[in-house]
């Protein structure tokens, strides 16, 4: 049976910590309780949450959150070199990484401690370290908010781009992912070359071994979101053309611009930018550039939503007006 709840807080919610309010909060435990409550709730403003970890509230919501309590995965199929993996929407994406190394299956341990939640994986294409979720996304699963109809996604389907999906723009809200299948190799292909993860790692090569520094790497970096509010990153890496890099990098002489090949173009750090405009470790309000990562927005612990908008463009105004590059957020604002 659903968990619903009224004018309930949302502060254990969502990673940034921001103290609104929702007038309906509502869990579900199976497909067929997901669609009983988009039907009970047809006509009311509705907004599926997975970890709450990539997202901003901006002010209360005047509506109806959903979150799913399904957190299983299942092996669907294996062949002589893969397996597939089926995971609830509602798993947490880390602990099922985690068990997919525990069981030497390879593909995700460079998704490691990513926060959020499977379903929101399939949306956001999560990505680090030189992967992303679409790289092992076989299918997505989805309930049709209007009818309660089930679909499949095959991954072309899915439109994958950088942090992107078709999920976040011609069907935004009009599906919601209960499932993900995702298809993990028997034999490690490692992906080593993104920053310093090679040296990390070092000689003892494995699906756990990666994990493990991959871990290493993010709690040197990262604030944990147990102690401080964030939304872990909180930009996009802008893509250029080689065009554009070139011109930048003529103009910059004095400076190495860092830079990674990607389809499509040039991606350059935006971590990188951030530090060169000076925004390291400097506090607007409650909110600050995180002094370890400057990729990442916190709140100091009084930060209203205001305080980090007005930060976040601070900082897009700055790159913009240095480099001539434009960086945008990750997060969504709600």
């Amino acid at each position: 049976m659903s968990n619903i709840k009224n004018d309930i807080s949302l502060l254990p919610y969502n990673t940034f910590r921001m103290d609104v309010k929702a007038k309906i909060f509502a869990e579900y435990s199976s497909v067929e309780e997901l669609r009983e409550l988009l039907n009970q709730y047809r006509g009311e403003r509705l907004l599926h949450i997975g970890a709450g970890s990539n997202l901003l509230f901006t002010k209360d919501f005047d509506g109806v959150i959903l979150h799913s309590a399904m957190r299983r995965a299942r092996a669907l199929d294996e062949d002589g070199d893969t397996v597939l993996i089926e995971a609830d929407n509602g798993l947490v994406l880390d602990e099922l990484i985690a068990q997919l190394c525990d069981m030497g299956l390879s593909g995700m341990e460079n998704l490691s401690y990513i926060p959020g939640e499977v379903g929101a994986s399939a949306v956001q294409n999560v990505g680090a370290y030189g992967v992303e979720a679409k790289d092992v996304i076989e299918q997505v699963k989805a309930v049709s908010v209007a009818d309660g109809t089930e679909r499949i996604f095959t991954n072309e389907e899915c439109k994958y781009g950088y942090r992107d999906s078709i999920f976040k723009n011609e069907l935004q809200g009009k599906y919601i992912i209960t499932h993900v299948v995702y298809r993990l190799n028997k034999r490690l292909e490692p992906k080593l070359d993104y920053g310093n993860l090679r040296s990390e790692v070092g000689e003892s090569v494995s699906a756990m071994s990666i994990r493990e520094a991959v871990i290493r790497i993010r709690q040197q970096k990262l604030p944990e979101v147990s102690e401080i509010g964030s939304a872990g990153s909180f930009f996009k890496n802008p893509i250029v053309s080689r065009t554009d890099f070139e011109a930048i990098s003529n103009r910059l002489r004095d400076i190495t611009v860092p830079y990674y090949e990607q389809e499509g173009g040039i991606k350059i750090p935006a971590a990188w930018l951030i530090e060169q405009c000076g925004w390291k470790g400097k506090i607007v309000g409650g909110a600050q550039c995180y002094p370890k990562q400057p990729l990442v927005l916190v709140n100091t612990g009084n930060a209203t939503p205001q305080d980090i908008i007005t930060l976040a463009q601070n900082i897009c105004d700055s790159v913009k007006d240095k480099f001539g590059i434009t960086i945008s957020p990750e997060v969504n604002y709600i």
